[in-house]
């Protein structure tokens, strides 16, 4: 971990004010000064930030329940993000596993383990997402079927994988799908000749929106969450 990111995280300091703590002399690693920010510290380093020693919390993780209109970012000039969501204190550290299109609404998972995300967000491990879909027209049988067998997008001359389909109205559907392209699932549907009006992820993996979280709320996992990622 670089030394800033470290300091950050372990005590009430920005990032900014970090850094700027560590080029005026105010932290030590192992007993010597540091000057250098992006300098990266190992696990069993011992880092004081004036003479007081500096210790990381357990990792966290949580759940939060995305409106429309907020970007997956940690930053944005032009639209609230999701940290922006929480305490200031609550989002020192977190990072987004699995980011959702800013008119895309539901399930989205915040953490401080990179291990844990990468899990969740590496193609290699094809970690199921699901999803609620809302259609300009009504789902034909022909198009769902096409949809389970795989579909070639636009621009994209590789099928996407099977995908898993459950009708939940004439205009809705449940969609399963364990890769995560670009506008994946409004493209998969365009494909099909329709068009995704309203698009809310309800699970990751085995992780479901608890469906006590109103729009913007967050809740941290429970453990049996937490391990259910693996």
């Amino acid at each position: 971990m670089r030394l800033d990111q470290f300091v950050a995280t372990a005590s009430p300091l920005s990032r900014r004010e970090a850094k700027q703590a560590i080029t005026r002399g105010r932290v030590r690693v192992d007993g010597h000064p540091c000057h250098s920010a992006n300098t990266h510290i190992d696990s069993n380093a011992c880092v004081t930030l004036d003479n007081a020693a500096l210790t990381l919390a357990g990792e966290r993780y949580l759940m939060l329940n995305k409106p429309a209109g907020v970007v997956s970012a940690t930053t944005d000039s032009d639209h609230p993000t999701v940290l922006d969501l929480l305490p200031a204190a609550t989002a020192r550290g977190l990072h987004i596993a699995g980011r959702l299109d800013a008119d895309t609404t539901g399930l989205v998972l915040l953490t401080t383990d990179g291990q844990w995300s990468h899990r969740i967000t590496s193609p290699r491990v094809e970690c199921p997402k699901t999803y609620r879909v809302s259609l300009s027209e009504a789902a034909a049988e022909e198009a769902l079927r096409q949809l389970e067998s795989g579909v070639t997008l636009r621009n994209d001359p590789k099928p996407t994988k099977p995908a898993s389909i459950r009708r939940l109205g004439d205009r809705e559907i449940e969609l399963t799908i364990s890769e995560g392209r670009y506008h994946q699932v409004k493209r998969m549907l365009a494909a099909v000749g329709n068009h995704v009006l309203a698009l809310h992820r309800q699970r990751i993996g085995a992780i479901e929106l608890d469906p006590a979280l109103a729009p913007g709320a967050f809740r941290e996992l429970t453990d049996a969450e937490i391990n259910s990622v693996t």
